[in-house]
């Protein structure tokens, strides 16, 4: 496997993507391309300008050791790590061989919020929370923040849905002492096409399913065709989790979904009853994309580590705040006393 290393055409220096300009920036000439600029220099390299540099592999019992292009320092992952840095002189390196081939993304969306944005967003969203830890807010902190591309699963489905059901009518009234009721019961069918799009799914055994899928969704729109440039400067995951291992989950979670579609067009009954509901699927595409993820951790007094993910195209938030529990007592305290006091003036003028 290859390990590719972005160079400026300018100075040689490390390129790496950068959000809020959407452009490669050059950390030492300061120079900035478009990937479009990079691919009408480059034409002969795949259109992008990159060192492509043997690795000289090997393996160990968690992951695999590759040699940094830049100072020939060893670059430890995990086995399914696509990108990284060098440790010792911070070189953003991309792993090929794990984003080509049948890994290869088929889009990519771009982090469009860059670390120091995200480090703003993070405190707003922190600081609208109460009886947060003081260490939450320090600057140590909120450098942990990492910018990740985590692998997910696409999918658009085309169906026909068929409702078959039993409507009921009642009608209650009244004649002198006598109370009448009628039941009319109704035979009711539905068939309908249904068109599912942009259904996202983890596919990352190693992701925390809720946080990966607490921040969606994202604005597919946007997506663009995968380069493997985008991911210099940032982690980069492959995917460990297949589409095979996901079909079964998937249809059924579309087939409730239509159902309820079905159903929702149903009017005019007391009650309805389903008897019977099938879907046949005429159409279905899967597209194996790379999302933006901005992650932090936080070691809490109690041990626990408290996990948080943030969108990194729209800044959406999702993690669990830890509690800092004098904050709480003071804060109860204080409500305590003022009841006490109001009392205490309330009686007076009584």
């Amino acid at each position: 496997m290859s390990v590719i290393s972005y160079k400026c055409p300018n100075c040689d220096g490390e390129l790496v993507f950068h959000p809020r300009t959407q452009k490669y920036r050059c950390e030492y000439c300061i120079s900035a391309f478009s990937q479009e600029e990079l691919n009408r220099m480059q034409p002969e390299t795949s259109k992008e300008k990159q060192e492509d540099v043997s690795s000289g592999k090997t393996r160990n019992q968690e992951g695999s050791v590759y040699s940094c292009p830049s100072c020939g320092a060893q670059v430890v992952t995990d086995k399914t790590t696509a990108a990284s840095f060098c440790y010792y002189c911070h070189n953003p390196v991309v792993l090929s061989g794990r984003v080509s081939g049948e890994f290869m993304p088929h889009k990519i969306i771009p982090f469009a919020i860059d670390k120091e944005q995200a480090a703003e967003k993070f405190l707003e969203y922190v600081h609208s929370k109460k009886f947060v830890p003081r260490a939450f807010f320090k600057k140590s902190q909120m450098e942990k923040i990492t910018g990740v591309y985590f692998p997910y699963w696409l999918v658009d489905l085309d169906f026909e849905g068929t409702l078959q059901a039993e409507g009921k009518k009642v009608r209650v009234w009244r004649e002198k002492d006598t109370e009448y009721t009628e039941t009319k019961l109704y035979w009711v069918e539905r068939r309908g096409d249904i068109h599912l799009e942009d259904i996202t799914r983890n596919a990352l055994t190693k992701a925390n399913n809720k946080l990966s899928l607490g921040v969606l969704p994202y604005d597919m729109s946007r997506a663009r065709d995968f380069q493997m440039g985008y991911l210099s400067g940032f982690l980069a995951e492959k995917r460990d989790i297949e589409q095979r291992d996901l079909e079964t989950g998937v249809g059924r979670e579309a087939g409730d979904y239509g159902g309820k579609m079905l159903r929702d067009t149903v009017h005019g009954y007391d009650s309805l009853s389903v008897k019977k509901c099938t879907f046949d699927v005429r159409r279905q595409n899967w597209e194996y994309v790379f999302l933006p993820v901005w992650t932090v951790t936080y070691e809490g007094r109690d041990g626990k580590v408290y996990y948080y993910s943030m969108n990194g195209q729209n800044g959406k938030v999702c993690g669990e705040l830890p509690v800092d529990y004098k904050k709480v007592f003071l804060f109860s305290g204080l409500i305590a006393l003022i009841v006490f006091l109001l009392g205490l003036t309330g009686g007076y003028f009584l």
